[in-house]
């Protein structure tokens, strides 16, 4: 299973412009801009924008996941096994996919097909992926939860801790009532923006009926993408049970959660008529919770929601016998948590470990999503992964850092409210025994020696990227991936089972497919670069990177077109599993397994409004590869284990970025 859990990151995800779209190098040709009618000023303070299309308007007739063909799902497998596998082994797999083609997998294909015709409303994978996240029972922290830090404000003066996290809450709740409004921008993918996004084209599709409008945008070449998810942002929980979890969204909490040195504060950000409290309020409450001189908690609750999902579990059920229901209560429905730490951070490494997984004391990890603002002012998201595949955070995100740097509501020297914040402030206060005193401790300890094991170091490589890359006509992502290919090769001389993630959001209830960047190309090519410099002219290496990034765009193309092996063979082994039917030897073979012990998981994302993002490695001896290529230079965030040294593999994908860009510049490799 581990590697079927590796769906960490928002590598399915894009920028161009201010748009996220999903991740396909053969689309990747469009700018994006939100427009739509500013609110009016009475209600300027309330929404972000009011779009001209409803939010949810392509909804309803967004095209349905597709089921690959089984003939097309086992050549694609066989493909992506063949650079992993020697002769012979590859024959034994080759022998039980193609029984599984004829046999089992032929019967479990079909059933899955009927299935699905049966359930037109959703996807044949939404069901098993939230059961897959859910019944996991590893600690959400670093097995599941990524993270992404917004840069800093351009004007310096508003990084300010308190300043900043008081604009960040006013923009959330901006963007949350503009969503519920059904007033946010729909999420479009536009391919020929000239066209589709203008205001006459929006005036025109808002009165064609939501079951048409797909087709509508489809005619000016406009995708739009799946916004499911979105209702999860807010107001939500994963809230641990025995086995499997459950997901709790109740949209009728008013409160923000606040987190500092440990200690739980909670007060309305929304008043009785649905309206943001006032700016300068918040800023007041938020001011009353930094100088609060209450000390930290010699047993954090919090920390909880870093353990093993059964054992939380059990101690949640001890929490509400001990008479804690109405607080938990209060947590899971708080609108969202806003962790305020005490730390400057040190630089971006620092920034990493503080973001993906801090102490574990000043976190409720199980909440859709916390904002975090350091003391010197950094802030970023870190998000629970089982109810969506940062679509939705990222698109939070982006609105979150436009408004707050564009628009911000609190400024320097804006005084706080004079309101008596002491009353509307609540400290949460739980009743604690020894058994949950005793249960708090060990989840600390089980927490410090996790994230003791991690190393998380970054490399930014400055000769070059997408401009010069495009340049050549080749893809930036697929030399991205290539260079991990080649770095791996040079510091463990092999080629390994390696996972990017692709966003299938153009469909109704997609989440995401697999990219499988290991193939037998890279690894041709990785070896002519790396244990063959000499022997190939520059034309040839050329030729050879050519060739790489044909064929990685075409399974970009096709992992964005639900066309992928991953997520078919998974729903079919889930389907074989919930009969209580034994698995079919396609999935005992050792490397089925191997395919999905994914040393190299890697995701990618560039934005406006992030500056970095990271997550942990899926297996204990894989790499967790964060990574951006940028017009000028491409930066990497990885994380590792013990078993890998991760400044070393930095140093050998450096070398091999070098390598590529010197053929570039038609210079033979010395």
């Amino acid at each position: 299973m581990a590697g079927l859990l590796s769906l960490h990151c928002v590598a399915s995800l894009k920028k161009s412009g201010s748009l996220i779209h999903f991740r396909s190098a053969a689309l990747g040709v469009h700018m994006r801009h939100y427009s739509s009618k500013k609110a009016p000023s009475s209600s300027s303070s309330e929404y972000l924008h009011q779009s001209v299309v409803p939010s949810m308007h392509y909804q309803k007739s967004l095209p349905r996941l597709p089921i690959p063909k089984l003939e097309d799902t086992i050549r694609r497998y066989l493909a992506a096994q063949k650079p992993l596998l020697d002769d012979e082994q590859f024959r034994t797999t080759e022998k039980l996919a193609q029984d599984f083609q004829n046999g089992a997998g032929k019967q479990l294909n079909e059933e899955l097909v009927a299935q699905d015709k049966n359930n037109k409303h959703t996807s044949y994978i939404s069901a098993p992926w939230f059961d897959m996240y859910l019944s996991a029972r590893d600690s959400v922290v670093l097995n599941f939860n990524p993270f992404m830090s917004f840069n800093p404000d351009p004007k310096t003066e508003y990084n300010d801790q308190l300043l900043r996290a008081t604009n960040m809450v006013c923009s959330a709740v901006r963007f949350m009532k503009t969503l519920r409004a059904g007033l946010l921008e729909p999420e479009v993918f536009h391919l020929n923006p000239v066209k589709s996004d203008t205001d006459s084209f929006k005036n025109f599709i808002r009165w064609v009926p939501s079951s048409l409008s797909w087709y509508g945008a489809y005619m000016v070449n406009a995708y739009p993408l799946d916004m499911s998810q979105y209702f999860r942002l807010f107001n939500s929980t994963r809230i641990p049970k025995h086995g499997r979890d459950e997901l709790f969204t109740d949209e009728k909490g008013r409160h923000l959660l606040v987190m500092r040195k440990g200690n739980m504060y909670v007060f309305d950000i929304i008043d009785r008529d649905g309206n943001l409290v006032k700016p300068a309020e918040i800023q007041s409450h938020l001011k009353y919770i930094l100088s609060d001189s209450t000390p930290a908690p010699a047993f954090p609750l919090s920390v909880l929601t870093s353990e093993n999902r059964d054992v939380w579990a059990g101690l949640r059920d001890k929490l509400i016998g001990a008479g804690n229901a109405e607080d938990l209560r209060v947590v899971d429905s708080a609108l969202f948590c806003l962790c305020l730490d005490d730390e400057s951070m040190r630089d971006h490494i620092h920034i990493s470990h503080n973001m993906l997984h801090g102490n574990g004391c000043n976190r409720w990890y199980d909440k859709s999503f916390s904002l975090i603002v350091t003391k010197d002012g950094q802030a970023a998201i870190n998000f629970e992964h089982s109810w969506g595949d940062g679509v939705a955070v990222l698109r939070f995100q982006n609105e979150v850092f436009k408004d707050t740097t564009e628009k911000p509501l609190v400024h320097p020297g804006s005084a706080a409210a004079a309101v008596d914040s002491a009353s509307a402030v609540r400290r949460l206060q739980f009743k604690l025994n020894k058994e949950l005193e005793n249960g708090i401790q060990k989840a600390k300890e089980n927490i410090d020696s996790a994230v003791s094991k991690l190393t998380i170091d970054a490399m930014e490589f400055k000769r070059g990227g997408k401009e010069q890359l495009k340049k050549n006509r080749l893809s930036p992502d697929a030399i991205a991936q290539l260079a991990f290919q080649m770095g791996f090769l040079r510091q463990y001389g092999q080629t390994v089972a390696t996972y990017e993630s692709c966003s299938t959001a153009a469909f109704k209830h997609g989440r995401t497919e697999t990219i499988r960047p290991a193939t037998v190309q890279t690894k041709k090519c990785s070896h002519a670069f790396v244990q063959q410099p000499g022997k190939h002219s520059v034309a040839e290496l050329q030729a050879m990177l050519d060739e790489c990034s044909k064929y990685h765009g075409q399974l970009t193309k096709e992992a964005a077109m639900g066309q992928g092996f991953d997520r078919h063979l998974f729903a079919m082994r889930y389907l074989a599993a919930s009969k209580g039917q034994a698995l079919p030897s396609l999935y005992t073979d050792p490397a089925y397994a191997a395919i999905n012990h994914n040393i190299l998981s890697t995701s990618t994302l560039t934005s406006p409004a992030v500056s970095l993002g990271g997550f942990a490695p899926v297996v204990p001896d894989g790499f967790g590869v964060g990574y951006g290529v940028h017009d000028n230079w491409i930066g990497c965030n990885v994380s590792s284990y013990p078993a890998r040294n991760v400044h070393e593999f930095l140093q050998c994908v450096h070398k091999s970025l070098e390598d590529i860009f010197t053929v570039l510049d038609g210079k033979p490799l010395s």
